[in-house]
């Protein structure tokens, strides 16, 4: 495996925080590595640990009551996976083993980690009030991110929605490449895109066959390249030029590096 990144997005947790305060989160814990489709954290598990990912790509799947599973995040390099449980309840206060774990984090790659337990990083918290501040920040980008998702869904036909997302993606984890376009540096299969989207699954093939006959997409085998990035963003409805505020916004963000191959969640 690669060395983990000496920087990291700017919305992310690493990217955010000043050198001292990043020096000091990274001098906690200890490292794990992780392989393709390894799980990290188990969907009602009542373990408390965070996970600070270091390189890489998980994505993020939760069970829903008819058995099926569905994709609600992508987590990258420089951000924290399960900082929810760790902070619901209290080690050792009356038994509380804490609220279980909402979601189940799976690696996509080969993946770098350090594994901090709670009572360690409330330390931090206390000593580095910018850590906290960073995390709330953090929290606020993730909860716009999923309002957006859910007003799209009302307010949006399949294909707007597909279009947004890929474009959001294509600032995210994109690479660009010789031709003029972007390769998806984050691989998603169709049952995902239908899952991020809220559309059924042969809505999203139409959608993606449509995007493909007009030039906008091409797809093979673990691979997606937008090739015209401004139609695309036309199509979403997305203002021209640049990267899109939502874009900018989005939870996840990546730097620009070599493409991973897909995920598919594990079964329920």
């Amino acid at each position: 495996m690669n060395a983990p990144p000496t920087h990291w997005p700017a919305r992310s947790l690493l990217g955010m925080l000043p050198e001292p305060a990043r020096q000091e989160l990274l001098g906690l814990g200890t490292e794990v590595r992780f392989d393709a489709g390894d799980v990290l954290l188990s969907e009602g598990a009542h373990d408390r640990h965070v996970l600070l990912l270091l390189s890489g790509f998980a994505k993020v799947t939760a069970t829903l009551e008819n058995g099926q599973v569905s994709l609600l995040a992508v987590r990258v390099g420089g951000e924290t996976v399960g900082e929810m449980a760790a902070v619901d309840g209290v080690d050792g206060v009356d038994g509380d083993d804490g609220v279980p774990r909402s979601a189940t984090v799976t690696a996509c790659g080969p993946m770098a980690a350090r594994v901090l337990q709670p009572a360690a990083l409330r330390e931090l918290l206390m000593r580095r009030p910018e850590v906290g501040m960073a995390l709330t920040r953090i929290v606020s980008d993730r909860l716009r991110w999923a309002n957006r998702r859910r007003m799209e869904f009302r307010g949006y036909p399949v294909k707007v929605r597909l279009a947004r997302l890929l474009v959001e993606f294509a600032a995210a984890y994109g690479q660009p490449e010789h031709g003029g376009g972007v390769v998806m540096g984050c691989g998603l299969t169709q049952p995902e895109l239908a899952a991020l989207t809220g559309a059924a699954e042969t809505t999203v093939h139409k959608g993606l066959r449509e995007l493909r006959e007009e030039g906008l997409l091409e797809t093979g085998y673990r691979s997606t390249t937008i090739r015209d990035l401004a139609r695309l963003r036309r199509v979403a409805e997305l203002p021209g030029g640049g990267i899109s505020r939502a874009a900018a916004a989005a939870p996840g963000t990546a730097p620009r590096s070599r493409p991973s191959p897909p995920c598919t969640p594990p079964p329920p």
